[in-house]
């Protein structure tokens, strides 16, 4: 792209850092006030349920973006490892993201864990900027807090998690990304695959 042999392409970062690494690649880029449906759009994710194709997503902060992305494109498409892959449900290998406004938000995470949908053990934890011992809270590019949640058992239903956290006054987005990939392309040691959604187009 940034020899221009790749031509009538737009991109749109969904962070800042993504948005100054592309500026210095020279890559063009637009954003979802200009361009409101997508042709494809292409990441990550750092959970992927089998054989739905729903997804944890935002352990580097960025979910409100990627999710914004991600719902206005024709096409979505996930690259990841096998690792990332589970079959017993979402929300054991690592910590389930919650974005959330910074005002009272000691409040917001007690509401959050007092979800029923929610497995009985859980935990959440406000994510820190770093691991110095600052205690400085983690910022994203929206001026908000994440709250991680981790939990000892899969979510028994993902829609009705994702509808209750929806619900909690004060989140402003949560990390499961449902009924919205097209595909997900899994690499391990030995090759590439492609798995479809059944009704992808």
């Amino acid at each position: 792209m940034k020899s221009r042999e790749l031509e009538n392409v737009l991109c749109i970062p969904t962070s800042e850092a993504t948005k100054e690494l592309a500026q210095n690649w020279s890559i063009p880029l637009t954003c979802l006030d200009d361009n409101s449906v997508i042709d494809v759009a292409i990441d990550g994710a750092d959970e992927v349920d089998q054989p739905h194709l729903n997804l944890v997503k935002g352990r580097g902060g960025a979910l409100l973006r990627e999710k914004l992305v991600a719902e206005a494109s024709k096409v979505f498409v996930v690259v990841t490892d096998i690792s990332k892959m589970q079959s017993v449900g979402l929300g054991t290998s690592g910590a389930f993201p919650v974005e959330i406004i910074q005002f009272c938000h000691k409040h917001i995470i007690r509401n959050i864990l007092s979800l029923p949908s929610l497995p009985a053990s859980k935990k959440g934890v406000l994510r820190m900027k770093d691991k110095s011992g600052d205690n400085i809270p983690y910022v994203t590019d929206n001026g908000n807090f994440i709250v991680d949640l981790f939990f000892d058992q899969a979510l028994e239903d993902a829609p009705q998690v994702a509808a209750e956290l929806t619900n909690v006054v004060g989140v402003v987005e949560h990390g499961l990304f449902l009924d919205m990939t097209t595909a997900v392309v899994v690499a391990t040691n030995e090759d590439v695959n492609c798995i479809w959604k059944t009704n992808a187009p």
